[in-house]
This record gives structure tokens, sequence and C-alpha cells, in this order.
């Protein structure tokens, strides 16, 4: 299948012997697997996945796809192995259209690490996600931009869309957004002073209080928002950091605060 048709991959998780597993997978290049692995103590039924690619980015014209299906009552923690640079598309946009299918009483942290944005990169995202009753998903990305030869030069756009769609399957929130690189260090950049953004939504549930976990993202030199989601889908946090590094940071602490509140535990270290 060529790129310009669009590759996707697909995974499936299901509870089987008291634990989750991968119980189907189709993955295509350039995607690429670990097998599971169980590294929370206090929720041993929770696999952990690493998502990998062996292209080294994402490239001009590209369509990739990731659908991930949760079981009844399964538990999964899906992240990559490192952030993920899109290329030079040089006039031919890129997409990565993700869709997050989860059924009752299941739990999914799905956490990629930013997107890198070098020179001329051009990506339209998309993720969609659909709750079952009692469901709950934490979901972040992000994005930093980059230019390995050190003259400024800025990526080309970036465009993103989230959809919520509840247990009725009715639409819970709809999220949509354009930036483009030229306008970032302008007067009027949409980021002010920042070139980093990204976004953790905890979906199915509320997060509670999050005064001091903004109180320690802005400890990094970061801003942060955190707000109630419509139709009470769940609660969202935005946030903007000078550069990748902090980005990557400040997710962290928003993912690991919406993934205690998910699941009742500390995230295990995930080595990368």
């Amino acid at each position: 299948m060529t790129a310009e048709a669009g590759v996707e991959a697909t995974l499936g998780f299901a509870v089987a012997g008291g634990r989750t597993g991968l119980l189907r997978q189709h993955v295509p290049y350039p995607f690429h697997v670990t097998r599971p692995f169980h590294l929370d103590a206090g929720r041993p039924d929770l696999a952990t996945l690493y998502l990998q690619s062996a292209s080294g980015g994402v490239y001009r014209g590209e369509r990739l796809g990731l659908s991930v299906a949760m079981g009844e009552g399964a538990a999964a923690f899906v992240t990559t192995q490192s952030a993920t640079v899109v290329h030079d598309c040089r006039g031919r946009p890129a997409a990565l259209d993700v869709r997050l299918s989860l059924a009752r009483g299941s739990l999914l942290a799905y956490a990629p690490d930013p997107l890198v944005l070098f020179p001329g990169a051009a990506l339209r995202t998309t993720l969609h996600v659909a709750l079952g009753p009692g469901a709950v998903a934490v979901c972040q990305e992000g994005f930093a931009c980059h230019d390995p030869g050190g003259r400024g030069a800025p990526f080309d756009h970036i465009q993103a869309e989230t959809v919520v769609h509840g247990p009725d399957g009715a639409l819970r929130m709809t999220d949509r957004g354009l930036i483009a690189g030229a306008t970032l260090g302008a007067a009027a950049s949409p980021l002010g002073p920042h070139q980093a953004a990204g976004s953790v939504l905890l979906l199915g549930m509320a997060l509670e209080d999050g005064k001091a976990l903004q109180a320690r993202i802005d400890r990094l030199g970061c801003l942060s928002g955190l707000s109630a989601l419509p139709n009470n889908a769940g609660t969202g946090i935005r946030l903007l950091a000078p550069d990748g590094g902090r980005l990557s940071l400040a997710l962290a602490l928003a993912f690991n605060e919406c993934f205690r509140a998910a699941s009742g535990i500390d995230p295990a270290p995930r080595r990368k």
C-alpha cells in the first residue's frame, strides 16, 4: 500500500487470564510494536505497549492511521518510543489519524511523545475517541518546532482536530485548530513568545482540583490552563512552553495527574 493511499495500524486489547493482553494486531510498515509489558504493581492488569516507527518520522504526502480498540474492562497504556519528527513536506502535507474505541469499563492511556516539526513540515492530525459506559481515556498531544540548520526556518503548518463521542453515541465535544509556523515569534503569534504547545484530555471523568498541578507546571516556565470540557466530557488541560524539553516535562506532570485520577495509581516509569 502506498503512503498516498494510506497505511493504518490496528491494535485490539482484551482481558485474558486476569490481565489485559494484545489479542489483535495489524502493524504494517512503518509501524512496529513491542510486546506488551505489565509495569504497574498497583495495576497488574494494565498492559503497556510501545508504538515505534521504522521509517525515522513522517514524510511528505504520507497518510498514517492508528486504530486502538479496548475490550470490556481492559486497561492499557500506549506510548511511543520517542518524539516523532515531521520532515519537510514540500507542499504535500502529511496526515496522522488516530481512532480510539473504548468498550464498557475500559481504561486507555494514550501518550505519544510530542511531534517535532522541522522546517517545511505540514501536518493534519485527527483524534477521534468513542467512550463506552464507564470507560475513561487519558490522551495527550503536543508539538515543538526545530530547525536542525540553526537558521530559525519555520514549519509550514499544523492542523489538529479532536472529536469525542459518549456512550450513547452522541457528540460530546469537537476541538479544531490551525497554526502556521510563520506566525510563531511574530507580534501576533498565537503562542505568544512560546515555541511549543500541547494538551492533555481526561475523558469520561473530571479532574477535581487542578490548582496545585497548574502551580507545578508554571514553575517549569510554562503556561497552563485547565477547564471542564463541554457536555460533561471530562477535563482539558492546555499547555504552552518555551521549548520541546519543557513541554515534555509539563505534559508528564499533567498526564500523570490525570492518569492517577483515572487508574487510582501513580504510573510506573516508562523507560525510553
